[in-house]
Formats: structure tokens, C-alpha cells, sequence
């Protein structure tokens, strides 16, 4: 046969052989063969998406532990900031004003998945957002609060490489729900006792979320039997029902702003409540009752890794700040006609005050707050520096919280340091070695007397209790 003729008839006979093959393998099959619509998205490349999320369904499973939660001790530091949002525990459980050469007692300690993510602390138990190398998965696991034992751990697959450590996200307790968001903003909520799932979340498939660079880090906010998430992408917040996830509603996003590493805070003004976010396109307020925008800034951008959240300060002011050349911003809202617009205060240099990686804690009319040349500043509200810590008392990127007149504070590598809560001079009470370091910078936790630390690898319980 000519070149010509087999040309012509090579792909009708294609064609037929693939027809039937096709009836052949419905006749092996029968009538019950089981063909699925294809659902778009579904057909890629695990990880071709945008942010490298993957697009397969994800599905976890839920692993027993044999800890015991600590049944003798209900304190709580259930969220991010701790029960207020303002990085101070209001415990009753006395505290030691001083240490011993040895330092304080430590309870426990383990090994943790490579990152910053901080704890949460409700009756006995911490819960922790974690990432298991080997396994290539988040873990949010509950630990005991006694011997830092696992009780139980949810888990599902998740291939994070490392940069800059991966997980960074502190858990929220609320009741009996626990809400965390992964390293690429898969939001898990489950029973806060049993871990039992009760709903997920992806909101880079859901929302058009960017993954910011460096992973999130932004901490869910439970706020009336609601999470509140900032998104980017399709919405600027979205408010979401705690008990099942449905979404209640969401803001316009006109700027087309996108998820920083910062977290969203709530503040009331005029009677109305708000949650204020510094998204990448500036800072803006949210109404809590239905998602409008009230009032925007464009003013307040960081190039590089926004990572402290806005802190309200009362009178309608909010105090922001940032590391490496933002500094620090003072905005006061105002209302007219009906409407909500911002005024400038006043703004700081970095080597006044800026703030890379921990929220400033306002205290009595104070804020203090480690700037970006790592001493820890005491200003006040107009932004006058009353003290700094010394060029020999510096905490690099490290964490604080506030107790009971008392202020902890680490630094890069793990050296703990007690300080008398002041304003007119940085009073050092004490210091230890707890940790071997590097990168100590996850948020701490405290309740009971239980001061939980962590640097890039291990979780360390200190009894700092006055016991």
C-alpha cells in the first residue's frame, strides 16, 4: 500500500481500536461501573497551585496518645497573646520575683517539628500546631500540661519545605472547639477534648489566599462563637461560624490586598466593634456585625515580613509597628458625617522604636516592645522612649508576655530573663540559660505557674511559679 493511502487510513484505525476497547472494558465491567464527573483541579500535579498548596482533597486522621491532661490545673493562655490578646496573663497563681543560680524548675521538655509556633493552654492541656518532617504533615497535637505527654494529635498530609523553619501559628481554644491554621493556610477546627474533626478549611482554594512568603503566621481570632480569618485574595476578613465553618460573611478586598504574617485585633469605637488587620496594601478596619470596610490606610505598608498586629490603646488610637525601615505608626480614627478616617500622630524611626517579629504589650497607659536593634523600650503614649534595655541586654527577635508586675523576656538563643514591670528603668531580676537555642522566637505561654518556651527545635514547661 502507498505512503499516501496509510497516511489517510492510520487514524481512523485509531480511533476504532480505541472505541472498541472502550466497549470492551464496559462489558468486563457491567452495568454498576462507577464513572465520576471530573472535578476541575482535581486532575493537577500534587502542589500545582497557587502557593504550592496541594489540590487533591486533603484528609486527616485523628491519633490516640497515652498523656493525661493535668486535671489539678485550669488555668488558661487559650489563644495567641493570651486571654485578652494583650500579651499579659491575668493568673492568679503567685509568681517568683527572683531565682535561684539554677534557674527555675523545668517540668518538661521534647522534641518539636522545625519552626516557631507558639502554645495554648486550656484545662491541662497545650495544644500545638506542629509539622512532621518525616511524616510530611501538620500535626495540631494536646499535650499534657503535667509531663508534656501526647494525649491525642489530628494530622493530615502536607509537604512544606523548610524556610526559615516552617510552622508559626498559635492554636485558638474556645470552649470546646480548638481552631489552628497551618504553614499554608489550611484552617482545622476539632473537638477540644477528644481532637475529633469538625471542619476544614483551605483558603487558597476557597478565598484565592497567597501563602505569604516565610508561611503563615497569622493566629485565628474566635470572637462571638466566630473565626475571624484575614484572607487576601477574594476578601479582605472573613467571618466563619465556630461550630461548623460555614461562612457568616465577607469583606470586599478592593486594593487587592494580601495576607501578611500579622494577626487580626478587635477594638471598639464609637460604640462599634471592629477588627482591625495590616494587610500588604496598608491597615484597615472591619465591622464585626457584616464585613464592611470602615476605614482604611494606605499609608502603613512593610516591604519585608509584617508580622506584629495592630495594638488598640484606647480613645479610638491604634499603635503599629514593624521591623527592619518601617518603625512605628500611632493612628487615631475619627468619625464624621457618619464616617470613619484615620489621622497620623506620630511616627517613629526604627532606631526610636519599630517592632520586627513579637506585638508591643500596652500596660497601664505604656507600651513596651523590643525594637529592631533587639533592647527592649519603654514608651509612652506619645512616643517619648522613657528607658531601653542596654546594648548589654539585648533579645534580638526573642519573645515577652507580661505577669503580674513582671515582665519574661528571651532572647535569640534561649536565655531567659526576669525584669521588674517599669517605667522608669529596665530592672533585671533575674537570668538563665533554658534553652540551647537558635531562634528562639516563638510566642510564650503561661498559666498555673507554667511558663512554656521553644526555640527552632525543642518545647520546654518552667515552674515559675512562688511556690
Amino acid at each position: 500500500m502507498k505512503p499516501a493511502v496509510l497516511a489517510k487510513w492510520i487514524p481512523a484505525a485509531v480511533a476504532l481500536l480505541g472505541g472498541c476497547l472502550v466497549l470492551f472494558l464496559l462489558f468486563l465491567k457491567g452495568p454498576g461501573i462507577d464513572i465520576k464527573e471530573r472535578v476541575p483541579g482535581t486532575d493537577r500535579r500534587e502542589g500545582d497551585t497557587a502557593s504550592g498548596t496541594n489540590s487533591t482533597p486533603w484528609e486527616g486522621k485523628l491519633i490516640a496518645s497515652n498523656g493525661i491532661p493535668a486535671t489539678n490545673l485550669m488555668g488558661a493562655w487559650p489563644q495567641f497573646r493570651g486571654p485578652n490578646l494583650d500579651g499579659i496573663s491575668p493568673d492568679p497563681t503567685a509568681l517568683a520575683k527572683s531565682w535561684p543560680a539554677t534557674g527555675p524548675k523545668v517540668l518538661w521538655k521534647i522534641d518539636v517539628g522545625e519552626g516557631f509556633a507558639g502554645a495554648a493552654i486550656s484545662k491541662g492541656r497545650v495544644y500545638l500546631m506542629d509539622y512532621d518532617q518525616k511524616g510530611q504533615a501538620d500535626a495540631l497535637r494536646c499535650l499534657s500540661l503535667t509531663d508534656g505527654q501526647e494525649i491525642w494529635r489530628y494530622t493530615y498530609p502536607a509537604k512544606v519545605k523548610r524556610n526559615h523553619g516552617m510552622s508559626r501559628t498559635v492554636p485558638t481554644v474556645a470552649g470546646p472547639y480548638v481552631v489552628a491554621m497551618s504553614p499554608k493556610c489550611q484552617v482545622i477546627c476539632v473537638d477540644s477534648l477528644s481532637g475529633e474533626l469538625k471542619w476544614q478549611m483551605n483558603l487558597v482554594r476557597e478565598f484565592n489566599t497567597e501563602v505569604p512568603p516565610w508561611y503563615a503566621g497569622q493566629c485565628p481570632l474566635v470572637d462571638s462563637n466566630r473565626v475571624i480569618l484575614a484572607t487576601g485574595g477574594d476578601a479582605l476578613l472573613v467571618a466563619v461560624d465556630l461550630a461548623t465553618g460555614k461562612v457568616i460573611w465577607k469583606s470586599a478586598n478592593p486594593g487587592n490586598w494580601q495576607m501578611t504574617h500579622t494577626s487580626v485585633a478587635p477594638m471598639e469605637f464609637k460604640g462599634r466593634r471592629m477588627y482591625v488587620y495590616g494587610g500588604s496594601g496598608g491597615v484597615a478596619g472591619v465591622a464585626a456585625d457584616d464585613g464592611s470596610i470602615l476605614w482604611e490606610n494606605p499609608d502603613w505598608k512593610i516591604n519585608i515580613a509584617a508580622v506584629p498586629s495592630p495594638v488598640p490603646v484606647g480613645d479610638g488610637k491604634v499603635f503599629l509597628s514593624g521591623g527592619y525601615e518601617a518603625g512605628s505608626l500611632m493612628l487615631q480614627l475619627k468619625e464624621a458625617g457618619g464616617k470613619l478616617t484615620t489621622e497620623a500622630l506620630f511616627r517613629l524611626k526604627p532606631a526610636v522604636f519599630g517592632a520586627t517579629q513579637h506585638t508591643p504589650v500596652f500596660h497601664q497607659n505604656h507600651l513596651f516592645g523590643i525594637r529592631p536593634d533587639g533592647q527592649l523600650v519603654c514608651l509612652d503614649l506619645n512616643g517619648k522612649p522613657l528607658w531601653q534595655s542596654g546594648p548589654k541586654n539585648r533579645f534580638g527577635n526573642g519573645p515577652f508576655l507580661v505577669a503580674q508586675g513582671l515582665i519574661f523576656v528571651m532572647n535569640d538563643n534561649g536565655l531567659l530573663s526576669l525584669a521588674e514591670l517599669s517605667t522608669s528603668a529596665y530592672k533585671q531580676l533575674g537570668q538563665i540559660q533554658v534553652l540551647a537555642g537558635p531562634d528562639s522566637w516563638g510566642p510564650m505561654a503561661l498559666a498555673d505557674g507554667r511558663l512554656i518556651l521553644r526555640d527552632l527545635f525543642k518545647l520546654v514547661c518552667l515552674d515559675v511559679s512562688g511556690k
